[in-house]
Formats: C-alpha cells, sequence, structure tokens
C-alpha cells in the first residue's frame, strides 16, 4: 500500500512538473496559473498544493527536471582526445548533442535570470562544481602544458564558450549566410585556444 501511494505521489508529482514546463514555455512565469497547472495537469487545484507549496517551488522543480546538465555533465566525461585541443573538441560536440536534447531550456533560463536573479542556478552550480572539477582533472592530465589560469575560470571560460555559441546560433542562424553556421563549433573551440591572431614566429638567424 506503501509503494502504491508513493507511485502515484510521484507520477502525479511528474505530470504537474511536466505540465508547468509546457505552460512556462508556452506563456512565460507569469502569465501561467497555478489553476492553469493544474488543468493541464488533469488535477484538481488542491492536488497541485498538496506537492507543492507554490509557483515558484514549481518552477525550481521544472528548472532542475529540464536542466540539461543531466546530459552534459556525463558528455563531459565521455570526451576523450590525445591532446588538450582533440579533447575540447569532442567535449564542445559531446555538449552540442546533450543541449540538443533540451531545446526549451533557454526559455527557462531567461525565467531563471529575469525573475528570480538566478538563485536556483546558484543552487546547482554549488551542489555541481565538484563534479566539474574532476572534469577538469581529465584536462590537466592531458599532454599539453596548461597556461597557469585559475582552474575556476577555465570552467567559467569554457562555459561562456559555449553559450555564446549557443545564443549566437540560436539567434542568427536562420537569417545568416551558410558561412556564419558552418563548422562554426570548430572555430569557436580553435579561437578559445588559439585566439585569432596569427602568431608570428621569429626567424632563426
Amino acid at each position: 500500500m506503501t509503494e502504491l501511494t508513493i507511485t502515484k505521489g510521484e507520477h502525479t508529482r511528474q505530470a504537474i512538473v511536466e505540465a508547468a514546463h509546457q505552460l512556462f514555455i508556452a506563456q512565460g512565469y507569469h502569465g501561467t496559473s497555478m489553476r492553469q497547472i493544474a488543468r493541464q495537469a488533469g488535477i484538481a487545484l488542491g492536488g497541485v498544493y498538496n506537492h507543492f507549496p507554490s509557483k515558484e517551488a514549481i518552477f525550481r522543480a521544472v528548472f532542475f527536471a529540464y536542466h540539461p546538465y543531466r546530459d552534459v555533465l556525463p558528455a563531459l566525461e565521455a570526451a576523450r582526445g590525445e591532446s588538450i585541443e582533440d579533447l575540447l573538441h569532442d567535449a564542445a560536440d559531446h555538449m552540442l548533442a546533450a543541449i540538443d536534447k533540451r531545446p526549451h531550456f533557454l526559455n527557462l533560463l531567461f525565467i531563471e535570470i529575469v525573475e528570480f536573479k538566478n538563485i536556483h542556478t546558484q543552487e546547482l552550480f554549488t551542489a555541481l562544481l565538484p563534479r566539474g572539477m574532476r572534469i577538469l582533472e581529465q584536462v590537466k592530465n592531458a599532454p599539453d602544458k596548461l597556461r597557469a589560469i585559475p582552474e575556476p575560470m577555465l570552467i567559467r571560460t569554457f562555459i561562456g564558450l559555449f553559450f555564446s555559441y549557443y545564443l549566437t546560433e540560436l539567434i542568427f542562424s536562420r537569417i545568416a549566410p551558410p558561412a556564419f553556421s558552418e563548422n562554426a563549433m570548430h572555430y569557436f573551440v580553435d579561437i578559445y585556444l588559439h585566439g585569432i591572431l596569427e602568431t608570428c614566429l621569429p626567424q632563426s638567424s
């Protein structure tokens, strides 16, 4: 009986989260009411409050459930390469494949930034940072020599690389010429590693 009750409760909770996700994406956070979430989930309004005390609590559950870290972190851990360059190219490809599974996440992220000032992102970041540092160790163990850059900044700049690619792809890919997107991630990683200036090696005397 207890197992059945827990299973039914979890099923109802999941229905609420899925319904809220659909509504938040379609009409935004403020445009969505608890009553609409209940109707979308096919349950009574009181049933929603049995699982979540507020709409903010529902958004937190949605944000965590649909955050791409569930796919991105395993993808990064699976990245391989004999050099840091090969490793980062492989990691970037894995990240793109992972984020494609959650195409509406940026909608949730904008709600998180505007409405909640990143409080849920901070909570998630604190929980996931140790795992991110372990992934960084894989980079540090590559044969190439890294510059003396603080480890947290290496993580931040790589995340920044990914988001700058993803945002510009989302905004411009449909209106820009094909060259704007062709092998784009390859160039993003290449510029991340080597910059945009051609290195002028000193001529031997």
